[in-house]
């Protein structure tokens, strides 16, 4: 009986040392530098926001958000080893919707959407249906009514396939009761340059296109609830009579075994730097949009938009 009494204590005993050394370890946190791993190239929307959000991280937190890079795969290649990362909340990883959603459909890639420990969504990059400025389609309308007439002849540049480009495609296609052609290109910078060299008629790109080409390009609509503050004249496409909100969605990572006191201290550190006016100003400058779903909330958003991506993903034949 003694004997199982000190077994019993000493397993109290570590837990209680566990749990409280886990709380000094969140107080404390970030006492060094953090480690943000981008799981793409430099240069990219993932890169862009990391950058603005390393400056706000330095004057908030006094600590440094260290940037590196990991690409391949889409994603998967970093993804697929967040898990195997130290868990002290030193180590924090980018995270992308659709990617973390049907990538591991697709095919096997080293990890699943459950694996991935989310502590924040911080923004998205709303899809636009993007023309040049002399295109013959001045209004959304215009462009329905010419691929209804002509079944498959009005072709797309998207980024990629089973994107966020190209999901919202296959869902305004069903909305609206047309067929058109989505030709995937590697990257924004291709599917941009595919539609100013007139390879293609419009391109589901996102609100950073029409940021970032403003002299070149014109936007019909975007999929957001309300229109975007950069852009007051377009409009959504929830008021012209179709529910699409949609986008490249990003947000921040641990591993999972990282201590639930570091995620949530996390989760809160990153919706303060959210919050902060000049930095709201410098993305939306940039064409985003923000986006303010924490670690508490993340799996119920998760859960959502897998529906939404599962779904049209299977019409299409993109994921069984």
């Amino acid at each position: 009986m003694k004997a199982k009494l000190k077994v019993l204590t000493a397993l109290v005993l570590v837990s209680i040392f566990s749990l409280t050394g886990s709380l000094v370890l969140a107080d404390d946190y970030p006492s060094k530098s953090v480690n943000y791993v981008i799981p793409f190239g430099p240069g990219g929307e993932s890169d862009i926001t990391a950058r603005h959000q390393q400056s706000f991280f330095k004057k908030l937190f006094g600590q440094d958000l260290v940037i590196s890079y990991k690409p391949g795969g889409g994603g998967a290649v970093g993804w697929a080893q967040l898990n195997k990362m130290k868990d002290d909340g030193y180590n924090i990883m980018g995270i992308n919707l659709p990617h973390i959603i049907i990538k591991p459909q697709e095919k096997a890639v080293g990890f699943t959407t459950e694996d991935i420990a989310g502590v924040y969504m911080f923004h998205y990059t709303p899809d636009a249906i993007v023309v040049n400025k002399d295109s013959e389609f001045k209004t959304l309308a215009d462009l329905i009514d010419y691929a209804k007439k002509n079944p498959g002849k009005l072709t797309f540049s998207g980024s990629g396939k089973g994107t966020a480009n190209h999901l919202v495609q296959l869902r305004l296609d069903k909305m609206a009761g047309m067929k058109t052609t989505y030709v995937a290109f590697k990257g924004t910078g291709k599917a941009v340059a595919a539609l100013l060299g007139n390879q293609v008629k419009a391109e589901w790109g996102y609100t950073s296109v029409g940021a970032n080409q403003a002299e070149k390009v014109r936007m019909l609509a975007v999929a957001m609830e309300k229109r975007h503050p950069k852009f007051p004249d377009v409009p959504t496409f929830k008021e012209l009579g179709f529910d699409l909100v949609s986008g490249a969605y990003r947000g921040i990572a641990v591993p999972k075994s990282t201590p639930e006191e570091i995620k949530v201290k996390l989760s809160e550190m990153i919706a303060q730097i959210n919050a902060d006016p000049e930095f709201r100003a410098k993305m939306e400058n940039d064409g985003m949009a923000m986006l303010d779903v924490d670690y508490k909330g993340y799996n119920a958003f998760i859960d959502d938009m897998s529906k939404v991506y599962l779904e049209a993903a299977r019409e299409a034949n993109i994921i069984k």
